[in-house]
């Protein structure tokens, strides 16, 4: 029973990618700037315009921290280039500055890209890192997804709400000094993908980020403790073979935690990504 519904998503997703469809901008890659140029006016249009989102930023942080998460700026991602990486470095601090700081209030919506921006030459960002259907590509403003990544892990971690999320499709690198599951991350495209947080709260909740030589580092604070601890663990992770290709499978669940007893367990996500490397065990043949 349990194999059964990992087939059956796996089976779903295969056939998704085999006669799904076709998105005008693959069949026309000449219109592709302009259609991306139209969807982003139009969303920075709906971003102006929503009195949820919040704008408010200090630099005098609360003190309680609710959820800490560091990362490590130099991993080995296949065989991609070292240069990327530090240009990497060089977004995230540019990107850093945008965000520390932030102040979501009760009853707000955090939006990732209405603080970051466009990732533009004039605003100092480089050539870094970026994944394109699971293929590396260097691009302007690359490497912002392992920030996105970190902070919606902090937010897992604490008592808000997911509004928007998107992971990517592709499974692109073998684990290298992963230190959260498989699928736990979240993509960003500007601004067109977004990471969008909901202060469901009665208190507000602030953003802290920074760097050291080799760490990203983040911290969500709040004013008052939180008596609620989280857990995020994973369930039912296989790489599956089928005819169609290699596709990586798991659940996220969450355990809420008081005075150390959990009293509650939920479904966050199911992932299921096509491999785009040869991993070193298949778990189910189909």
């Amino acid at each position: 029973m349990e194999n059964s519904e990992i087939l059956n998503t796996v089976h779903r997703k295969a056939m998704e990618e085999a006669f799904g469809r076709k998105a005008v901008s693959s069949q026309y890659p000449m219109l592709l700037p302009l259609i991306l140029c139209v969807r982003r006016f139009v969303n920075n249009v709906k971003q102006n315009l929503d009195p949820r989102l919040t704008k408010r930023k200090s630099h005098i942080f609360f003190h309680r921290v609710i959820a800490r998460h560091s990362s490590p700026l130099f991993r080995r991602l296949g065989d991609s280039d070292p240069r990327l990486q530090e240009g990497k470095i060089k977004n995230l601090e540019i990107a850093i500055r945008s965000l520390n700081g932030v102040i979501i209030f009760p009853g707000e919506i955090f939006s990732f890209w209405n603080f970051v921006g466009a990732t533009t030459k004039k605003r100092g960002y480089v050539n870094g890192m970026l994944l394109s259907n699971g293929e590396v590509v260097e691009g302007l403003g690359g490497g912002l997804c392992q920030l996105s990544n970190l902070l919606y892990w902090l937010f897992l971690h604490t008592p808000l709400q997911v509004f928007e999320r998107k992971h990517h499709s592709r499974d692109s690198f073998p684990d290298s000094d992963r230190s959260i599951p498989f699928g736990a991350g979240a993509t960003i495209f500007y601004n067109l993908i977004d990471l969008k947080i909901k202060n469901t709260t009665l208190y507000p909740m602030q953003i802290k980020l920074w760097m050291s030589d080799s760490q990203l580092k983040g911290q969500i604070l709040s004013t008052l403790p939180i008596k609620e601890k989280y857990h995020i663990k994973e369930k039912k992770h296989n790489f599956i073979e089928t005819s169609n290709g290699i596709y990586r499978y798991n659940e996220i669940w969450r355990e809420t935690l008081v005075d150390g007893k959990a009293i509650k367990e939920e479904k966050l996500m199911t992932n299921c990504a096509r491999v785009m490397y040869k991993p070193n065990h298949i778990d189910i043949k189909i």
